[in-house]
């Protein structure tokens, strides 16, 4: 099949899937090998960028899905009528920092992290699908294992967990941090 066409139908499925759709679902549905899809997206990727189109595809660990550009947020803003939507309470956001740069991790180690019980905080985390199960540790009591999932990635637009900042990069802005008096 024609490399234009193939694109055609990979913007396709992911239009219509809306969620990030793995690569190997894709190859699979269009019959090409993995390693061609990719290619075929990432040249997709780079057109969509060049051309300045109003939509991207996210890369989202192994799996693609089409997005506004961030850049257009105020416009489409506008199209939407307001939604009430809570944001995450300090407690919630260190507890998801914790997990997302120590995962796997257990809820033990985030209250030793954090000095205080975070019971509360990984609930509400894992309620809005930002946090997950991931296991059990294989000791005494076997205590759950936490760690981030796909949706903490889109919504943070990493491609992956090694895309978070490093730790001394906050280490270094803190240094040269000085309070006004």
């Amino acid at each position: 099949m024609e490399k234009r066409e193939l694109k055609s139908i990979i913007e396709a499925l992911l239009f219509t899937w809306g969620d990030p759709l793995e690569l190997k679902d894709i190859a699979s549905i269009i019959e090409e090998k993995e390693c061609e899809v990719e290619k075929i997206i990432e040249e997709m990727i780079n057109e969509f960028d060049y051309n300045r189109r109003g939509i991207r595809i996210m890369r989202i660990n192994n799996s693609f899905q089409l997005s506004t550009r961030p850049e257009h947020f105020e416009w489409i803003k506008k199209l939407t009528s307001p939604k009430y939507t809570r944001s995450l309470s300090n407690a919630a956001l260190e507890t998801l920092s914790i997990i997302a740069y120590r995962q796997p991790v257990i809820k033990s180690d985030i209250e030793a992290i954090r000095g205080v019980r975070c019971d509360k905080a990984i609930e509400t985390l894992i309620e809005r699908g930002l946090v997950a199960e991931l296991g059990r540790l294989e000791r005494v009591g076997r205590p759950i294992l936490y760690g981030t999932t796909d949706l903490f990635l889109k919504t943070f637009g990493l491609e992956n967990i090694e895309q978070l900042p490093a730790i001394d990069d906050f280490n270094n802005s803190l240094d040269n941090f000085e309070l006004e008096k």
